[in-house]
């Protein structure tokens, strides 16, 4: 315990757990948020098995992400010449793999609640696709609050993926979560649950604000 809690190393396991995370959901915000909302008005053939596929995504276990992800990177694989296995690269794409059908999923669930009127109007009005899915957006950011919420606590919270395509290596890909799985089976009680209380508060501060920044629009 002395080792990673005594010396600090926890600092830089929690600030490598931000980074990582940080980066996943931003690269599923910016295609999940535009996705959901693009497949939420638009109408054309497969788009119930698009929306189906996405919803498995959704539950889909993170442990299937990791292994399609490493057999992605693995040098034999498809993207080996990217050399990411095993670096924190690799544990940004899995995360952002398992966040993006959440985003996407409740982005579109959240459009999809609004009138469809309101399309019309903004139709008949004379609005192009990007000033409707705009507008759109803005009716709905309580879900796509939400929505970023739910991509963040799954990529976050994640252990199985991270720990297939990053190895968990200390000093270079370990995460919190990694961190605590390998405190837990040394038997290091302690430490494994002071990092759990420092994943939770990060969690906390995070939802916290992203909430008051939602019922905040809710207000208006």
């Amino acid at each position: 315990m002395e080792s990673v809690l005594g010396s600090g190393e926890w600092v830089e396991i929690t600030g490598r757990t931000l980074l990582v995370s940080g980066a996943a959901v931003l690269v599923a915000v910016l295609l999940g948020i535009p996705l959901g909302a693009l497949i939420a008005t638009s109408r054309f053939r497969g788009r119930g098995l698009v929306l189906a596929i996405v919803n498995t995504g959704m539950g889909l276990p993170p442990v299937l992400v990791g292994l399609a992800v490493a057999l992605a990177l693995f040098r034999s694989g498809p993207l080996g010449f990217l050399s990411w296995i095993y670096t924190v690269q690799a544990m940004v794409a899995s995360q952002a793999v398992i966040a993006l059908p959440l985003v996407v999923g409740l982005t579109a669930a959240g459009v999809q609640q609004l009138d469809p009127q309101l399309s019309l109007q903004l139709r008949s009005l004379g609005a192009s696709r990007t000033q409707l899915v705009s507008i759109l957006l803005k009716e709905a950011r309580l879900s796509v609050l939400a929505a970023i919420m739910a991509g963040f606590g799954g990529a976050i919270s994640e252990v199985g993926a991270v720990m297939m395509v990053g190895g968990n290596i200390r000093g270079q890909t370990q995460v919190l979560t990694t961190a605590i799985v390998q405190h837990t089976r040394m038997g290091e009680f302690e430490a494994a649950v002071i990092l759990g209380l420092v994943l939770l508060a990060i969690a906390f501060a995070v939802n916290l604000g992203l909430t008051r920044l939602q019922q905040k629009g809710q207000g208006r």
